[in-house]
């Protein structure tokens, strides 16, 4: 039985490809730019249970709908 490492793939997933070079992870996010007022907003309305409405309920399910059809 022939084995291959991973580095001898010829296939998508060899480190030969694009993707996988250094060049293309993103840097590291700048931390003061996290606008943490809002995060501590969204964090005490889901705590409290108002975060969720009927509202963005039906946003998120037309979206989701939206996204199914083009699939």
């Amino acid at each position: 039985m022939l084995r291959h490492t991973a580095s001898r793939l010829s296939g998508p997933v060899s480190k030969a490809r694009g993707c996988w070079t250094e060049q293309t992870i993103p840097p590291p996010r700048d931390e003061s730019k996290v606008r943490t007022e809002l995060v501590e907003r969204i964090r005490r309305q889901i705590a409290d249970g108002t975060y969720e409405t009927a509202a963005k309920l039906q946003i998120a399910l037309e979206r989701l709908l939206n996204r199914l059809e083009w699939e």
